[in-house]
């Protein structure tokens, strides 16, 4: 049983990875953003979709142990 649980940790991330670099290859097209004034350099847009992806995923961990910790302090 752990042979196949590693098997398909394996092939979940070879497939995420390989949809990844297909996201990238796709999306080469140089953009650039404006937000607030700040003028962003011109990048490809998978690099600043990639970007929010992860600072989403830096984001919402640290809201939810913010929030739990608040709790626990009540």
């Amino acid at each position: 049983m752990w042979n196949f649980k590693r098997l398909a940790i394996v092939v979940l991330a070879v497939l995420a990875a390989s949809a990844i670099v297909l996201f990238v290859l796709e999306n080469h097209q140089p953009v650039a953003l404006l937000f607030l004034g700040w003028s962003a350099p011109q990048l490809p847009v998978s690099v600043f979709v990639l970007l929010a992806f992860l600072a989403g995923m830096l984001i919402g961990p640290l809201l939810a142990w913010f929030m739990s910790a608040r709790r626990r302090l009540k």
